[in-house]
């Protein structure tokens, strides 16, 4: 579990992380890698070229520009890309005759490629790949109307229980050390043709749910049934980890801003208030208590694994409100937290959520 944490991190540290590969090599085999890439422009603006004007027919075909709009469109699409060419060309071209000019003195590195990005996920202003790997520019020209958007989701804040029969004030489970944290990926969809006003959001995110017992309290396995017990020990900490898989699926609600240019438009949510709400399901992929204690002198630290009679399958409702990219969240378990018990209790967590696109 800890891994899949590890590489949850590595990828929100990676979104729009830009890098370089530069490669020693022979000023010859330079020229040819330079050759290529003008072969391989000519080849990109040619298709971006093809795509932006499918777009323009689509638009005339739907009524929504004239005949002779449409023409001034392509003509001004030939021409930028037609520009592109020629600029793009033209740096290969010098790079070529520095390297022809110094042939025998010149040990510059010549980077391979162009400046190059890695993007994961996407937005308003971004390409329609899901991941992109290479130069800006060749980012997929945009959609005229995208309708789906994805986010990295992080949340995080305090974790509890509510117990049958029990206010919340008498948990046995401390409120400022028991917490939670959810990691995952999500996406937006608008619901309808004409209006942003709603949209479909659903995803994939490990929650982690932790309790801290009060009173030198651990969890103890008695058969079919949890309970918490007093340590013979003097426990310096004592924490259950529940972490659980789930697919959350919410409705959000709220106004958006809708901005239209030639080839595209889009609505943008990012200045206005969202609400959101719905629920999740899923199951549970470990559990594990932490416990530290000092024995004559000496600490010790258990770390066990076991499944303590939690809930195998996990379902609740959750909602939050937003600003920007960041909300108050709540959740809710309707499923118990342990299967079997005589008295139900059921996970509850408050806290922020950040929505990254």
């Amino acid at each position: 579990m800890q891994n899949i944490i590890k590489y949850v991190f590595l990828i929100a540290i990676a979104i729009s992380t830009q890098f370089i590969q530069a490669q020693e090599a022979t000023n010859n085999e330079k020229i040819e890698i330079l050759k290529e890439q003008k072969d391989k422009i000519t080849s990109e603006e040619k298709d971006f070229l093809k795509k932006e004007v499918e777009l323009i027919i689509k638009r005339f075909e739907n009524g929504e520009i004239t005949n002779e709009q449409a023409e001034l469109l392509k003509k001004e699409a030939a021409k930028k890309r037609a520009l592109n060419i020629e600029n793009r060309t033209a740096i290969i071209d010098n790079k070529i005759a520095l390297l022809k000019r110094n042939e025998n003195g010149y040990n510059a590195k010549t980077i391979k490629g162009e400046k190059t990005i890695l993007r994961i996920g996407s937005s308003e202003d971004s390409g329609d790949d899901f991941i992109f790997i290479g130069n800006p520019d060749n980012d997929k020209p945009k959609k005229y109307d995208r309708r789906t958007y994805s986010d990295f989701v992080l949340a995080f804040g305090l974790n509890n229980a509510i117990i049958e029969g029990e206010k919340l004030d008498d948990s046995p489970y401390k409120f400022g050390g028991s917490r939670f944290l959810e990691l995952g990926l999500a996406w937006k969809t608008r619901v309808f043709n004409e209006s942003n006003f709603v949209r479909f959001k659903y995803g994939f995110s490990f929650q982690i749910n932790g309790l801290k017992p009060t009173d030198n309290q651990y969890f103890v396995e008695n058969g079919s049934e949890t309970n918490l017990e007093v340590s013979p020990n003097d426990l310096k900490k004592s924490k259950l980890n529940i972490t659980n898989l789930v697919v959350p699926i919410h409705f959000e609600f709220g106004p958006s801003k809708k901005t239209v240019n030639d080839n595209y438009f889009r609505y943008n949510t990012y200045n206005k208030f969202k609400f959101g709400i719905g629920g999740y399901a899923g199951f549970n992929v470990g559990t594990r208590q932490k416990l530290k204690y000092s024995v004559n002198g000496e600490r010790e630290k258990d770390k066990i694994k076991s499944d303590y009679n939690t809930s195998n399958l996990v379902y609740g409702l959750s909602s939050y409100i937003a600003f920007r990219n960041v909300a108050i969240y709540a959740k809710y378990d309707l499923s118990p937290l342990f299967k079997d018990q005589a008295i139900e209790q059921n996970n509850v967590s408050l806290g922020l959520r950040f929505d990254m696109e």
